[in-house]
């Protein structure tokens, strides 16, 4: 990295982040990631996948849901220590690795709605990086709809009978735990949605397509599903019942939303601080690019774009902590900083100019790697119908 992304804002931290716990928790995900992760990060790009050993060596590290509850083997976190953990991963650039996903949407689940046997069995395995998470959500013919799902789960002897598609799935080639939403009652329409917690390793019925040729985060292994008669226990429902999976899917994805949108706020201050190290270095017309004054009033109102979206962001987070942050909130949080995101971006590869348009440049694979963060999680149209809800 030319400059640190960390430094280039402003802004002090808010006192629920200057936290002794929470800093050195940052310190720990930041000297994993240095030394496990950027010296492969090319590699990773060509190969289309993370190598899985970063997966244990990360659960030995600590590092694998930090929120997970202390009697269940987890350290006790909560979002503080999430935070951190994405905007590490995403100053650093160390976009390719599913971990944020793994730590703040898969691990939540298990903890907020399984049971006592459920928690005591799974929370162990996916600290330790034995189990990889991914949430299969997304199928070929539903996407934000989430009421428009048609894999179904059918009861069959002392388990569920489970036949469906699921496309777009984050960790999806390498995941052997898979959060499935399926419908165990059809026509009940929302109040018919389930989660299943699938163990993968040797479960018949279970087949992986192919890792799906993305525009960007090339690194990251997104894959097809499918279920063919793939049968699991009743003990792989979360929960207490049949039809929760909705509600429970309703109460998690302001944190995935959040999550979105942290990931975005990194993203901006790696691509200011690679930008703004280019065009003190590059020379035209006699002197530094950042000499001119339409460089330096560009620069000033992306600086002052990314400061704004960072605050709306803790200001988010501290609401998160609380328990008060609301589905409309998120949701502007999500659309807003993804936006403004993908603006700043572009901007920057202006900046940069020819050599913006270069793979062999950080901001030109920062520029592929953003488009998707205004469509996953909830496209941005879904975000602003669910704030207009509030008007």
């Amino acid at each position: 990295m030319s400059a640190n992304a960390a430094a280039i804002l402003a802004n002090p931290k808010p006192a629920w982040l200057d936290q002794e716990d929470v800093n050195m928790f940052d310190h720990a995900v930041r000297g994993f990631l240095e030394k496990e992760c950027l010296p492969h990060g090319d590699r990773w790009e060509k190969e289309g996948a993370v190598d899985r050993d970063v997966w244990t060596k990360a659960g030995e590290a600590g590092l694998l849901c930090p929120a997970a509850p202390e009697e269940f083997g987890g350290a006790g976190g909560d979002w503080r220590h999430d935070y951190v953990f994405h905007m590490a991963v995403a100053e650093l650039g160390v976009d390719g690795w599913g971990a944020s996903l793994h730590n703040s949407i898969v691990g939540p689940y298990v903890w907020h709605y399984g049971t006592k046997e459920q928690k005591e069995k799974l929370i162990p395995k996916l600290i330790s990086g034995e189990y990889v998470g991914a949430i299969a959500m997304t199928e070929p013919g539903a996407g934000s709809d989430l009421q428009g799902v048609k894999t179904t789960a059918v009861k069959d002897g002392n388990g569920y009978r489970i036949n469906g598609a699921k496309t777009f799935i984050t960790n999806g080639g390498t995941a052997n735990f898979i959060i499935v939403v399926a419908k165990t009652d059809p026509k009940a329409g929302a109040k018919g949605t389930s989660l299943f917690m699938v163990e993968t390793d040797g479960l018949e019925g279970f087949r992986r397509g192919r890792n799906l040729d993305k525009v960007g985060l090339k690194a990251q292994d997104t894959a097809e599903l499918f279920f063919e008669d793939m049968w699991v226990p009743a003990d792989a429902l979360l929960g207490e019942g049949e039809g929760l999976g909705f509600i429970q899917l309703m109460e998690q994805l302001p944190q995935e939303r959040l999550q979105i949108a942290v990931q975005g706020v990194g993203m901006m201050k790696r691509a200011l601080a690679e930008t703004i190290a280019y065009v003190k270095d590059r020379k035209a017309f006699g002197k530094s690019i950042i000499e001119f004054q339409n460089t330096q009033f560009k620069l000033a109102e992306l600086k002052t774009k990314a400061t704004i979206a960072e605050v709306f962001c803790q200001y988010c987070s501290d609401l998160l902590i609380q328990g008060k942050l609301d589905a409309a909130t998120a949701s502007m949080a999500k659309y807003w900083v993804t936006d403004i995101q993908c603006e700043l971006i572009d901007e920057c590869v202006q900046l940069h100019g020819g050599y913006g348009f270069m793979n062999e440049y950080p901001i030109a694979r920062m520029w592929r790697d953003a488009r998707v963060q205004r469509i996953y999680g909830g496209t941005n149209e879904i975000m602003k119908l669910l704030i207009s809800r509030t008007l």
